[in-house]
């Protein structure tokens, strides 16, 4: 049959809406679920290239089969993929099944891998001023930690501080606050803490070799053999549900809260930036894209998952539950305080990042002192 005259206006019609909306939701970096900054991305977008196909691997530093940290990274790479109609696959290692876990980031430095997964404090060795991109010891929580991060400046700071390592940071997930950790002494004074040996990573490991215990530093598939076998005397780890999973109630005693040392660790994505500046423009949107909602989906998994597990903890595994005593928190406030000043004046890019942490925390702590913190004293 002929077509009509109106059914070909209809067609025209529908032919350029499909048209402009693609091109919208490829060009714009808000249509296309970024809440980064335009300023923080590439100005020289590669054009389109539909007829190519990237393959990356990514490298996690968590063990592989791991819940919500292990799955962030699976999904992340399935939701690149799908998006993408698979013209960015993404195969994905968990830690020491390509490289130990906490080489990572070297390798993904040297192009050994496109992509990785972790924490950014396991990088202090090498990059002092990573470590306030992850946690702060009595320092923001989740929600804040992402504003700061995603709407504050912090990431902008952040693919500074990388840049030298040839990467490129990505928000990759949250913990929300942890537990304080495993223990086979109890902690009843801060003279308990001198000659601990304990897992612990980050500004917090600082805080507890100033107490006179000794940090240690090791990958999440080893800790409960340390444990277990005396080579640490305590550790800290995630929260109620991976704790329950790695079966630290097993061989340790006590188990302490709050986490003071992590109040809400935010996790990442770091990528090869000469990798992803290969990749077209609108692939770029997509990696962007895919882990911003990891890092929106994590927090979420750890959230509906935390109490649950802390009940069976507790119920079915008889397990000791202890907080900390008040003396003990403040004594340690105090040392991390010390901590964290002593890091800041050992670069200028340190500095740099902790004056731009306080200074976020100062402007957003009077809206939390009138809303969650008045709402969680007097109305529950």
């Amino acid at each position: 049959m002929k077509p009509t005259k109106d059914n070909s206006r209809r067609d025209f019609l529908k032919r350029s809406f499909q048209a402009g909306a693609a091109a919208l939701a490829l060009g714009s970096p808000m249509l296309a679920g970024s809440c980064a900054k335009p300023s923080s991305e590439p100005a020289d977008a590669p054009a389109i290239q539909t007829g190519r196909t990237f393959r990356w691997k990514l490298l996690t530093t968590w063990p592989p089969t791991l819940p919500v940290v292990q799955d962030g990274p699976k999904l992340f790479a399935r939701w690149v993929k799908e998006m993408s109609s698979g013209r960015l696959d993404i195969q994905v290692y968990g830690g020491g099944e390509l490289v130990p876990a906490l080489e990572a980031f070297d390798a993904v430095t040297q192009g050994t891998a496109e992509i990785g997964h972790g924490a950014s404090y396991y990088w202090a060795g090498k990059v002092p001023a990573a470590q306030f991109f992850a946690a702060v010891p009595f320092g923001m929580n989740p929600q804040q930690s992402n504003a700061w991060i995603i709407s504050g400046g912090g990431l902008e700071l952040w693919e500074e501080v990388y840049a030298p390592f040839n990467l490129l940071p990505l928000p990759g997930g949250n913990t929300a606050i942890q537990m304080g950790g495993w223990f086979n002494r109890e902690i009843n004074s801060v003279d308990d803490l001198r000659g601990l040996k304990m897992r612990i990573p980050g500004l917090g490991g600082k805080v507890i070799s100033k107490a006179g215990g000794a940090a240690v530093l090791s990958a999440g598939g080893e800790i409960y053999t340390n444990l277990e076998r005396g080579v640490i005397d305590a550790t800290e780890w995630i929260g109620p549900y991976h704790d329950y999973l790695m079966g630290f109630y097993k061989v340790a005693r006590y188990y302490y809260y709050p986490g003071w040392h992590e109040p809400g660790t935010s996790l990442e994505f770091f990528v090869n930036r000469g990798a992803f500046e290969q990749l077209p423009g609108d692939l770029q949107q997509i990696v962007r894209t895919a882990a911003l909602r990891t890092n929106h989906w994590m927090l979420c998994e750890f959230e509906a998952k935390n109490n649950i597990y802390l009940q069976k903890l507790i119920r079915e595994e008889n397990v000791n539950l202890k907080a900390f005593p008040p003396a003990v928190l403040e004594r340690l406030r105090t040392y991390s305080a010390e901590v964290v000043e002593e890091v800041a004046e050992e670069n200028a890019e340190s500095r740099k990042i902790h004056e731009a942490y306080v200074a976020f925390r100062k402007q957003i702590g009077p809206w939390a002192d009138i809303s969650e913190k008045i709402y969680y004293t007097e109305n529950l």
